[in-house]
C-alpha cells in the first residue's frame, strides 16, 4: 500500500512524496491519518541536522510522532477495531525511507497496542498528546499527592509551558507564575499570570521548571530558588548547561532533567482529555494542508505567533 508522506531528504531539505508502507502483521493496524502535529523540538533537530547521532538515524526519513487518525484495517491480534479514532505515536515504517518516527504520512502501519483510543470530541487536539505527556513528565511523579512539589515558576510560554501551567491548575496546586520575554507569546493564559522576568518581585520559588531551553539561564534560575529548592530542566539545550557554583551551593539547589514521557504520563493525559478535564483549547494556533508541509514547517520553526502547527491529512491522496 502506498502513502503520501513528509520526507526529510537530507538536513534542511523537505519533500512531500509517495512511499510504500511496510506490510502489516496480525498485531498491526493501518491508520488513515487526519491530523499530525509538528514538533519544534525533536523534528527541528532532525530537520536542521543538529540531532545528536543515535542508532538508526539516517536520511531520507519520515518524521512525526503526534498523529491522530481512524483505523482502516485492524489485525486479528491488534486489540483495536476498524473506525476507532486513535492517537498514533509513530509508525512501523516505509520501504524507501527511514521512519523517525514515521507519523507524518497520510496512512501508517503501527502496532495496535501502541495506539491510544480517543473520544471523538478530542479530534485534532489529540495531536497534542505527546506534548501534554511531556508536560506531565515535568511534574513530580505523583502530582496529585504532592501539590507543594509542583512548579511555582515556569519559564517559557510556548505550548509546553502552557500545558505545564494548565496541569498545575488542574491538579489544584498553588497558581504558578510563567515567565515570557516575547510579548507575542504573553497571551493565551488560562488561570495563571504571564509576566516578563524583570517584573517578577517574588523572592524565591521551591520548584522552577524551565522549558525555554535558553542558553545561560541557570544563574538567573538559581537566584530565584528557595534553599533546598529544585530546578527542573524540561527544555532542550544546544549549548552546555552551566551555573556559578557558590549561589547554588548556598541554596543546596537540586537539578532534575525531565526527559521523554513515560507510559503513566500518557495514561494520565488520555484520561484527562477523553473526559474533558484537561483544557486543550487554544493551543493549536495554525493549520495547513499536508501538501503545504514546507510552509508549515517554516512557520512552526520560525514564527513566534505559531504556538502549535498541525498538518491536515484529510484531503491527501
Amino acid at each position: 500500500m502506498n502513502t503520501l508522506a513528509v520526507v526529510f531528504e537530507e538536513p534542511t531539505k523537505l519533500s512531500v512524496r509517495e512511499l510504500t508502507l511496510v506490510d502489516p502483521t496480525p498485531a498491526d493496524v493501518v491508520v488513515a491519518m487526519q491530523w499530525s502535529g509538528i514538533s519544534t523540538g525533536t523534528e527541528k533537530l532532525l530537520f536542521t541536522g543538529r540531532m545528536p547521532p543515535f542508532p538508526g538515524l539516517a536520511y531520507p526519513m519520515v518524521p512525526g510522532y503526534e498523529g491522530v487518525g481512524r483505523i482502516m484495517t485492524a489485525g486479528a491480534e491488534s486489540g483495536r477495531e476498524v473506525g476507532q479514532l486513535v492517537y498514533v505515536p509513530g509508525s512501523k515504517g516505509f520501504l524507501e525511507a527511514r521512519g523517525l518516527f514515521g507519523g507524518q504520512a497520510s496512512h501508517v502501519v503501527a502496532p495496535g497496542a501502541k495506539t491510544i483510543p480517543l473520544a471523538d470530541h478530542v479530534g485534532e487536539k489529540g495531536a497534542l498528546f505527546a506534548l501534554a505527556a511531556t508536560a506531565h513528565h515535568c511534574l513530580e511523579p505523583d502530582p496529585a499527592n504532592h501539590l507543594d512539589q509542583l512548579p511555582g515558576l515556569i519559564v517559557g510560554h510556548g505550548a509546553l509551558g502552557r500545558l505545564i501551567a494548565r496541569l498545575c491548575v488542574l491538579y489544584g496546586a498553588p497558581t504558578p507564575t510563567v515567565w515570557e520575554t516575547n510579548p507575542i507569546r504573553m497571551d493565551g493564559a488560562r488561570g495563571y499570570p504571564v509576566i516578563h522576568p524583570n517584573d517578577d518581585t517574588t523572592r524565591g520559588y521551591k520548584v522552577i521548571c524551565d522549558v525555554s531551553g535558553a542558553d545561560g539561564i541557570m544563574d538567573t534560575l538559581v537566584n530565584k530558588l528557595l534553599p533546598g529548592g529544585e530546578i527542573v530542566l524540561g527544555g532542550f539545550y544546544s549549548e552546555p548547561v552551566s551555573f556559578t557554583f557558590p549561589p547554588a551551593f548556598l541554596r543546596e539547589a537540586r537539578i532534575r532533567i525531565a526527559a521523554q514521557w513515560k507510559e503513566q504520563d500518557l495514561t494520565a493525559i488520555t484520561e484527562f482529555a477523553n473526559s474533558g478535564t484537561l483544557d486543550l483549547d487554544g493551543l493549536i494556533t495554525h493549520r495547513e494542508p499536508a501538501a503545504r508541509a514546507a510552509d508549515a514547517y517554516a512557520m512552526a520553526f520560525g514564527d513566534p505567533h505559531c504556538v502549535k502547527m498541525i498538518l491536515d491529512w484529510r484531503s491527501a491522496a
